[in-house]
C-alpha cells in the first residue's frame, strides 16, 4: 500500500510541475500577490504575535515581501533553517542582513534556534498540492511533515496557487493535514 501511495505522490508532484513550468514568472508574480494579499488579511495573521513562514523558491508562492512586511509591523517572524540533513529548525527573522542561503539554496535566519515554539500562533505552509480536505503533498522530503507534528498548537495555513488544488492528495498517517488552505 505505501509503494501505491508513494507512486500516487511522485505522479502528482510531477503533474504539479507541469503546471508551474505553463506560467511565465509575471503570471506567478501576480498570481502570488493575490494569495499574499488574501494571507496578510486573514484576521488569524493580522491577531497573530508570532507567526511561522517560510523563505520562498522562485515556483512558490511569493513570501520574501510578506515576511519583510509582518516583520516592519512587530510580528515575530520565523523561517525554518534546515539542519543535520533532516530536519527543521526554527529561527527568528531579523531583517534581510540576517539571511545567507542554506539548504537547497533557500534563504535561511542566521540567529540561534527560537526557543519557544509554543509561541506560534499560525504557521504558513508551502505545498505541491493541497486537496478541500487540508492534506497537504511537499516536496517528498517529510521535513514540514516532522516540524508541523511538534506545532499541533498552531493554526496552520497552507499557501499555494489555484492551479496547485487538486481534488485528492494521497496521505499516509505521518503527514500533517493544514487547517486551512489559502
Amino acid at each position: 500500500m505505501k509503494n501505491k501511495t508513494q507512486a500516487a505522490k511522485q505522479a502528482l508532484r510531477e503533474l504539479i510541475r507541469r503546471r508551474k513550468r505553463e506560467h511565465t514568472a509575471e503570471e506567478l508574480a501576480a498570481l502570488s500577490a493575490e494569495v499574499i494579499g488574501r494571507l496578510t488579511a486573514h484576521p488569524r495573521v493580522q491577531a497573530a504575535r508570532t507567526i511561522l513562514l517560510y523563505c520562498s523558491l522562485p515556483d512558490e508562492v511569493d513570501t520574501h515581501g510578506c515576511i519583510a512586511r509582518l516583520h516592519a509591523e512587530g510580528k515575530t517572524v520565523l523561517l525554518p533553517k534546515v539542519v543535520d540533513g533532516e530536519r527543521l529548525e526554527l529561527r527568528r527573522y531579523t531583517g534581510h542582513g540576517s539571511m545567507q542561503p542554506g539548504a537547497f539554496g533557500i534563504m535561511e535566519p542566521t540567529g540561534p534556534a527560537y526557543p519557544r515554539p509554543l509561541d506560534i500562533d499560525v504557521a504558513v505552509v508551502p505545498g505541491m498540492s493541497f486537496d478541500a480536505h487540508g492534506n497537504r503533498l511537499g516536496r517528498g522530503k517529510g521535513y514540514y511533515d516532522r516540524l508541523l507534528a511538534r506545532l499541533a498548537h498552531a493554526y496552520k495555513i497552507g499557501i499555494c496557487f489555484d492551479f496547485q488544488k487538486t481534488d485528492c492528495v494521497p496521505c499516509e498517517a505521518t503527514d500533517q493535514p493544514m487547517d486551512e488552505v489559502l
